[in-house]
């Protein structure tokens, strides 16, 4: 229908019924108001009509259709339909050579290439009783599909209970999608004496149960449970069976509680051939106000070790009433991460703390109210010490406290303010050469950003303030207080020029953007003051750019110096996605840098190392990345970071890093390189079918085998670090997997694991689960099977 303005609509209006009719037809719709723009596209809205499931209050109320060649009977008694007979009501849909329906008790009985669809469950053989409104009856000589799975099987007889539960006789089943072929058989199937379905748990239970793979058979098993969709359910897990070099052979048999749809647990006892017994469990909640899990093992005697090990991870995040207090928002957050031993990161690899040997324990409140914001929190770390590679523990914050106030666009200018009160305490503190202490710090800062669409011009002052209470005296001067005060004025500026460009045929909107970054603090000694929390800052385009050469509040730099860069970018003027970026930076000092790190060196250069960096992402397939930090007194790089990616589709990536990183040694000219390499890649392409590559689980008659891995190299010693090497296949309906892990837990040591899993799709995983190990390992890895929004009955609606 063409446009039509209001003016043209009262020329062309239509006779008054069909002005009526479409009126009532735009009221229904939601679509006319009494202020609507006649010109406005009517909006389409879902009708209940195609609602998934049906209540079961409805279902007595749906009207009975019924089809056929041939249809006699009486009225309000029987019908019967003889040729093509068909039977609808809802989502019931029946056909088969004959058909009689009985209305007084609402049954129907089928004969002759019955086929059934209730719900997108599929049920076809010779002879059907069936009661329609309540799904009562039996099925003689039934093959089967259920619409959740694909699963399905065949039985000498099916009794339905209800719409959702059935009892299968001498039945089968599988997730193997059926080929015609003389002498198919399925990959995998289960045979049982009797097969329970319930639909609406998503559970099925089997008695006298045998599982065949490949031909080969398991003893039976009196009752085995498997689900019929991807929802949880409570019940015993499939054992996983790893190979490790240090815990010898290991098996796990997890059990599986789904308490509630927000709260389940998980008990895996393992048995580690040279260890003994592990008992782990893992409790999961989520409500809405808070969340959190917990997980603990508990090893009462380590045969390697000679002595009892365990280990708790926990986290907890809560929202609280803020209004209660008066205020905006209150969040509460606790981490405990505790182990009994300094060995434990080396003989478990496989905890879920984020770093191996620096457990932090942490909770904290956090609150807002306007303008402001604070937290309090109290942080202390059990630090996991290793003789050959000993590491100094942080300090723990026992207790700090934040108020940070926040003004943007106050007038024009932009004010904050960032107040820290913290306690520092180490257990042993005078092995960092300094004594426990609190620490107040205050940094207040005003900036006046002038914006136009080509230029801004930021100056900015800061002023930093800061007071030291110290337990003993200072080795450095006996002090047992010390104040600071600094300030800071910053003039971040710069260009933005715009111009149409166009490179290897392709249209850019290209921009140059130089900028100059001018910060002068002025030099207070600090050389004396204790090092809590502070390090010095990586030199990268992140870090450049800011008035401060140190992270944490110990040590505020002395500095009078330019830094001078340009960038430039080719934008797609149609997406706005960015496809280049190139840049390059250096700082230009006007006098030495006299406030160091303990140990450290005064700065003198006048011009630091140049830094060079490009990010091109060409295409979606490919990604460059690489960052080159140039010294130009000596020619030479003090870090280099490199990397590609090529990722043409699902299942298909391969990355590369190459990392090079100077020694600051003096004596040393050497530095650390290393190579970074990942993969996941089909190996049938090698042998020429990329055309019958259909993704995973969509082939028909072959399957496909995938290469995964992860190798890091480190080009200084000549070894391999850590690996991660594996392969699967992709059988349709199961999935085998192979994978071998390398993990470094020392100088000489090192941990490999063989994993295992065989993977009936749609009913059970057997074996060590490598999942956790290819997902963190190797970007964008692809699992071969992801959970989904199962399919609608539509899809299957006949």
């Amino acid at each position: 229908m063409p446009d039509l303005n209001r003016a043209a609509w009262r020329r062309c209006r239509p006779p008054l019924p069909l002005a009526l009719l479409t009126l009532a037809l735009l009221h229904a719709q939601g679509a006319w108001a009494q202020d609507a723009d006649l010109d406005a596209p009517l909006v389409l809205k879902r009708t209940p009509q195609l609602a998934e499931t049906i209540p079961p209050t409805l279902r007595g109320q749906l009207p009975t259709f019924v089809d056929g060649d041939k249809i006699s009977g009486r009225p309000d008694l029987e019908t019967v339909v003889e040729g093509n007979a068909t039977l609808r009501r809802g989502d019931l849909s029946l056909r088969a050579d004959r058909l009689e329906y009985y209305q007084p008790d609402d049954r129907a009985r089928a004969t002759g290439n019955v086929r059934i669809n209730q719900a997108g469950n599929v049920y076809e053989g010779p002879e059907l009783e069936l009661k329609i409104e309540t799904f009562e009856g039996f099925f003689n000589k039934v093959r089967y599909r259920f619409l959740a799975t694909g699963g399905g099987g065949d039985a000498e007889r099916i009794d339905f209970v209800d719409s959702n539960v059935s009892v299968a006789r001498m039945a089968t089943y599988t997730t193997c999608r059926p080929e015609d072929y003389p002498g198919w058989m399925p990959a995998w199937l289960l045979s049982a004496a009797t097969l329970t379905t319930d639909t609406e748990d998503n559970v099925g239970v089997a008695t006298n149960a045998r599982l065949t793979f490949m031909g080969v058979s398991t003893p039976p098993f009196p009752s085995l449970s498997f689900p019929l969709s991807n929802d949880r359910k409570t019940g015993m897990l499939p054992p996983i069976i790893g190979i490790d070099n240090v815990n010898g052979v290991d098996i796990t048999t997890p059990y599986y509680w789904n308490i509630a749809p927000n709260r389940d647990a998980t008990l895996y006892p393992t048995l580690m051939s040279k260890r003994g017994i592990n008992l782990g469990t893992e409790f999961r909640y989520l409500e809405e106000k808070y969340s959190g899990e917990i997980r603990a093992d508990y090893m009462p005697d380590d045969r390697l070790r000679d002595r009892d090990r365990w280990g708790i991870w926990t986290h907890h995040s809560q929202q609280f009433d803020a209004k209660y207090f008066g205020l905006d928002a209150l969040v509460g957050t606790l981490s405990i991460n505790r182990v009994s031993d300094n060995d434990y990161w080396r003989d478990f690899t496989r905890t879920p703390s984020l770093t191996q040997r620096l457990l932090a324990n942490d909770g904290s409140l956090s609150w807002a109210k306007g303008d402001w914001s604070g937290m309090a929190r109290a942080l202390s770390y059990q630090t996991l010490q290793y003789a050959p590679a000993p590491i100094v523990p942080p300090y723990d914050r026992m207790p700090q406290i934040t108020a940070n106030y926040s003004q943007l666009d106050w007038n024009g200018f932009d004010f904050t303010v960032a107040n820290d009160y913290t306690r520092f305490e180490a257990k042993n503190p005078f092995v960092q050469g300094q004594p426990n202490g609190e620490r107040v710090f205050s940094l207040a800062s005003l900036s006046r950003p002038f914006l136009t669409p080509g230029t801004f011009i930021t100056p900015k002052v800061m002023l930093n303030a800061t007071a030291y209470q110290f337990d003993a005296p200072l080795l450095t001067n006996a002090a047992t207080s010390a104040t600071r005060v600094v300030p800071t004025f910053s003039l971040d500026s710069g260009l933005i020029f715009e111009r149409d460009a166009n490179y290897f045929g392709r249209s850019f909107r290209q921009t140059l953007e130089p900028r100059a970054f001018y910060v002068y603090t002025p030099f207070r000694n600090q050389n004396y003051l204790p090092v809590y929390d502070t390090a010095q800052n990586d030199f990268n385009f992140a870090t450049i750019y800011t008035e401060n050469a140190f992270s944490g509040n110990d040590r505020i730099s002395d500095s009078n110096l330019l830094t001078l860069g340009v960038t430039t970018r080719l934008i797609d003027p149609e997406t706005g996605a960015e496809a280049a970026r190139f840049g390059v930076a250096q700082r230009l000092r006007f006098a030495d840098q006299l406030v160091t790190m303990p140990g450290g060196v005064p700065v003198t250069d006048r011009l630091s190392d140049l830094l060079l960096g490009a990010q091109i992402n060409w295409t979606s397939k490919w990604s460059v990345d690489g960052t080159v930090q140039y010294n130009p007194d000596t020619q030479t790089s003090a870090r280099t970071a490199l990397s590609a990616r090529y990722n043409p589709g699902p299942y298909r990536t391969v990355s590369a890093a190459y990392r090079y990183q100077a020694d600051t040694t003096p004596t040393s000219n050497d530095g650390n390189r290393s190579i970074d390499v990942t993969w996941q890649w089909p190996l049938n392409d090698l042998w020429g079918d990329k055309g019958q590559d259909l993704g995973p689980g969509r082939g028909q008659g072959g399957g496909r085998w995938y290469a995964v891995g992860r190798l890091n190299y480190s080009l200084e010693s000549s070894k391999l670090t850590d690996g991660v090497l594996g392969f699967e296949y992709d059988g349709c309906c199961w999935i085998g997997r192979v994978v071998v892990e390398r993990v470094t837990t020392g100088q000489v040591t090192a941990n490999t694991r063989i994993m295992f899993q065989l993977e009936l799709v749609g009913f059970a995983s057997i074996g060590s689960s490598p999942k956790r190990t290819l997902t963190q390992n190797i970007q964008r890895y692809t699992p071969m099977r992801q959970p989904g929004i199962g399919p609608s009955r539509f899809t299957n609606y006949d």
